[in-house]
């Protein structure tokens, strides 16, 4: 099956269709759990900027967008709402976690590096 890259128009129907919250009970948690997307660019902002990483709250905030959009929707989503600049350390979590697809439309995976200060972080935790 062909997928089609998400973009601007289709990002919100994309995102609704694959969010599996239970207990979700108004349309506002629905764009707090997005909102996670947000918190993650910051940290990797401050990563970028002033070398530090946050790991832990990083994980967090990941393993609840997959819990709520499932393995691939939330690499699909986190690919495409999160700057190139900053896919060699989205590759590089996601890849520990064991929440990386094979492909995805959004990106190149097999061309984007992994970050090697964040992986020797990640294994010593």
């Amino acid at each position: 099956m062909i997928l089609k890259p998400l973009n601007s128009d289709n990002f919100i129907l994309f995102a609704m269709k694959q969010y599996r919250n239970s207990q979700c009970e108004s349309v506002d948690e629905f764009y707090e759990d997005l909102n996670r997307i947000k918190y993650i660019k910051r940290l990797f902002k401050k990563y970028d900027v002033r070398g530090e990483l946050k790991e832990r709250l990083i994980l967090n905030h990941m393993i609840i967008l997959n819990n709520v959009f499932g393995s691939s929707g939330c690499s699909r989503i986190l690919f495409f709402k999160i700057e190139e600049v900053y896919h060699s350390y989205l590759k590089t979590f996601l890849e520990y976690l064991k929440y990386l697809p094979i492909d995805i439309p959004e990106a190149d995976l097999d061309k984007i590096p992994t970050d090697n200060t964040i992986i020797t972080t990640l294994e010593g935790l």
